[in-house]
């Protein structure tokens, strides 16, 4: 089984940054892409950044292209998003996601399409 525990979270004022980062506890990343998702009170989980398992292929909802990057560093079984510029619209919780049943490359959007998911990080932007 592979477990995900995010981390990173906290208050920042807007225009401020925080990195997030994804590590696994048990098993490996090597054969699974990664994303993050999102989600604020009374709202859906929204997809934000993923990325392949070798990362050569990355994908960013419109929102926050531009202002965050996503990575990973697979001898470190651990995943990354690089959050800048933040707004208080992206406030919420922060959720790590993996999936292996796609090759390793294809990046769904959709949260049934990922098997581990981690606990959440509050993200909190003030105005």
């Amino acid at each position: 089984q592979v477990q995900l525990v995010e981390s990173g979270g906290g208050l920042v004022q807007a225009g401020g940054s925080l990195r997030l980062s994804c590590a696994a506890s048990t098993g490996t990343y090597s054969s699974y892409v990664m994303s993050w998702f999102r989600q604020a009170p009374g709202k859906e989980r929204e997809f934000v950044a993923g990325i392949s398992w070798g990362g050569s292929v990355r994908s960013y909802v419109d929102s926050v292209k531009g202002r965050f990057t996503i990575s990973r560093d697979n001898a470190k079984n651990t995943m990354y998003l690089q959050m800048n510029q933040l707004k208080p619209e992206d406030t919420a919780v922060y959720y790590c996601a993996a999936d292996n049943s796609r090759g390793g490359i294809i990046l769904s959007r959709s949260p049934p399409a990922y098997e581990y998911w981690g606990q959440g990080t509050q993200v909190t932007v003030s105005s």
